[in-house]
């Protein structure tokens, strides 16, 4: 018995460390940048221009919108206040993941690796969607532009693949597929040594996640805010499997990190499991706190619109 719980030890204490590690995920990237600039690396800001120049083209186009918009329907109509906010802090989030140290600093770091993906994922993609920016980016168009873009996301050419691709179970499988596929350790560890091939998987999560949020938040009818409770709890489900195999896992499965992780004061594998942990634990908490608030919403329904959010412009 004593001799089974000195093998079980070293995973108890992995497990212990990522739960504090995920929960103070910010002390441990400072700590981890502290450790890199120990060892002589440098990780500075990222000032790539395919990102930088659409980050400051969505802001623009959202804040000119958002005063075109509230200068003719009024402050807080049509998008309210908590919306923009919104917008704004998904904004950030982006920001956070795509220029900041996090950036570099996850191809060092599995873990680090991980938030990132978290909060493409589980930040900005929701609050970007509760922003509602097509329909605030509308705004920002000339007015006979803006009206051609209203008739054009009200055509069939592009309203009915947009519905299809915007179902629930469409919108589910293929947040689910793109996230499972890219753990593949191939797959990952191409993304890795491949800069071309690290874009389309951060854009992949990144649209796919925008996808399944839409298909989330866009529910009105109960029946819809149903569904959507089950895709939440579902992708919960299949998300925190994925972070417990990662946390469970006995060897490391990323060839990447086995030489690097060592340098920040880590074996590949315990930075494999800290990674594992920041999926399994907050970003499940992320799927409890939505479905709990869509659950309120289920048990207690309101009239709403039946436009999707950011849809159209109003």
């Amino acid at each position: 018995m004593g001799r089974r719980s000195r093998a079980r030890s070293p995973l108890a204490a992995s497990l212990a460390a990522g739960i504090a590690g995920a929960l103070v995920s910010p002390a441990v990237l400072a700590h981890a940048l502290a450790e890199s600039r120990a060892a002589g690396q440098t990780l500075g800001w990222s000032f790539e221009p395919w990102v930088i120049l659409p980050l400051l083209v969505s802001a623009l186009g959202y804040a000119i919108g958002i005063a075109s918009l509230w200068r003719r329907a009024g402050a807080g109509h049509g998008v309210r206040l908590r919306g923009a906010s919104a917008f704004a802090a998904g904004w950030a989030a982006l920001v956070v993941a795509l220029l900041t140290p996090l950036d570099p600093l996850g191809s060092r770091l599995f873990s680090a690796h991980m938030v990132q993906h978290e909060l493409l994922m589980l930040a900005a993609a929701p609050l970007l969607v509760l922003g509602r920016p097509l329909a605030v980016w509308a705004w920002a168009l000339p007015q006979p532009w803006r009206r051609a873009s209203g008739r054009f996301f009200h055509h069939p050419a592009w309203r009915l693949p947009w519905l299809l691709l915007t179902s629930p179970l469409v919108a589910w499988l293929l947040h689910a597929l793109v996230l499972w596929l890219w753990h593949v350790p191939a797959l990952f560890d191409a993304a890795l040594d491949d800069p071309l091939v690290h874009t389309w998987q951060h854009l992949s999560f990144l649209l796919t996640a925008l996808v399944f949020w839409w298909s989330v938040l866009g529910a009105v009818t109960r029946k819809e805010q149903g569904v959507a409770l089950v895709s939440l709890f579902t992708t919960m489900v299949h998300t925190g499997a994925l972070g417990a195999l990662l946390t469970l896992a006995r060897a490391p499965w990323y060839a990447h990190y086995v030489a690097i992780a060592p340098l920040f004061g880590l074996t590949a594998l315990e930075d494999q499991q800290l990674g594992g942990v920041i999926m399994w634990v907050p970003a499940g908490a992320v799927y409890i706190v939505s479905g709990l608030a869509l659950a309120r919403r289920w048990i207690e329904p309101r009239p709403a619109s039946r436009t999707a959010p950011g849809l159209e412009p109003r």
